[in-house]
């Protein structure tokens, strides 16, 4: 965990005060308003609550270690199973004070060139199981920018809740939202445009259908087969509307060629998946995976193919974000059992990387004091 975070949780109140500047504004009557700190006993304000729980949820402490810790540095006498029911309550405060950091800290990062009026998000999904489960129970849905790199929006779902969509996202016009294959959806893309955004998916072969001008099926094979290495492809095309009313969404295919040796290790790793599954790969699959090919909206005039295809390359920072959170933050492994205990130890955890995200945003901006002045509060952190 981030050493600052810890010392600022340790004993020193000074660090701890400074941690506290990077909170939205009525943190502490919302512990109350949001049911953390209902009926605590053992734990004098907020401030010793959150400390407390910060203890098992950055430093990585057991609850019956962080009732040790907490007792020995005067912060709360309770014990773990006090400490554990107080953490299953707190989920939705830890849910407000995220929000908070997010719109007030971690979205006011540097700026980077991006061409045209477009503000590109990241979007991506990530399962979490529970110990001895033998598939997936949560997920996180996440969203960055491009160009600062951070988060903007997050939530998190049971599994049974439903997959990952760009439904999820909330859409402002110029908008410009990045993913992979699983999110090129007719009705995650209606959604994208209906609320003035563009989409830059990349196109799975045949889960999409798309079409020509006149109606037909779009021969998407056909026109790969005639890229040569090192050029790129930009075919017009549209997909039906998700209602079904006969309107269609112009869209753009842009495609490159693999070289022999990249092609050739992205059919080895289908056919190796294909075995494990016991099943045999498609030729057309097979055929495809020499080539990356990507779904937007943009239109041609706003970005060339190579643009295009150049700014995809973005989508693999989300990838490392998620990398980090698993690793760092040990948010691969959830240690709790019942669905309230579960998503209130995540959202704790997503607390922390937001702390840390703020952190490295002050830090950044060189503060000749030392720490930053508190930020006004945001619509969102009230």
């Amino acid at each position: 965990m981030d050493s600052g975070i810890e010392q600022a949780i340790g004993a020193d109140l000074e660090d701890w005060e400074l941690l506290l500047r990077f909170l939205p504004e009525g943190w502490r009557e919302q512990a109350r308003t949001l049911g953390a700190l209902r009926r605590a006993k053992g734990f004098a304000d907020a401030d010793r609550l959150l400390r407390t729980l910060l203890i098992h949820l950055a430093c990585g402490s057991s609850l019956k270690e962080t009732s040790v810790r907490a007792s020995s540095g005067d912060v709360a006498h309770v014990s773990s199973v006090a400490i554990w029911k107080r953490l299953r309550q707190s989920g939705e405060w830890f849910r407000w004070m995220s929000e908070g950091i997010m719109h007030a800290w971690v979205t006011r990062g540097p700026q980077r060139a991006l061409p045209g009026r477009y503000r590109a998000r990241l979007i991506d999904g990530s399962s979490i199981s529970e110990p001895g489960s033998t598939g997936s129970d949560w997920r996180i849905h996440y969203a960055v920018e491009l160009r600062t790199l951070r988060c903007d929006f997050v939530e998190v779902t049971e599994i049974h809740e439903g997959g990952e969509t760009f439904t999820r996202f909330p859409v402002k016009p110029g908008d410009l939202l990045m993913a992979d294959r699983v999110y090129a959806t007719r009705r995650g893309i209606c959604h994208v445009v209906a609320h003035g955004g563009d989409v830059l998916v990349r196109l799975p072969l045949t889960n999409l259908p798309l079409q020509t001008e006149s109606g037909a099926p779009f021969p998407l094979l056909k026109k790969l087969r005639k890229l040569r290495i090192g050029q790129s492809g930009d075919w017009t095309c549209w997909i039906e509307h998700e209602q079904s009313n006969g309107e269609r969404i112009k869209v753009r295919v842009c495609a490159l060629k693999k070289s022999k040796s990249s092609a050739q290790q992205a059919r080895d790793k289908l056919r190796q998946q294909a075995s494990r599954k016991g099943h045999a790969v498609k030729a057309e699959t097979l055929e495809a995976a020499g080539y990356v090919f990507v779904l937007t909206t943009l239109p041609v005039e706003a970005l060339s193919p190579d643009q295009v295809l150049e700014i995809y390359r973005g989508r693999w920072q989300i990838e490392l974000v998620f990398k980090r959170l698993k690793s760092i933050l040990g948010l691969g492994c959830l240690p709790k059992h019942d669905p309230e205990g579960a998503k209130a130890w995540l959202h704790g955890k997503l607390l922390v990387a937001f702390l840390v995200e703020a952190l490295v945003c002050a830090g950044d901006a060189l503060f000749p004091c030392g720490y930053p002045t508190q930020p006004q509060a945001t619509e969102a952190g009230r």
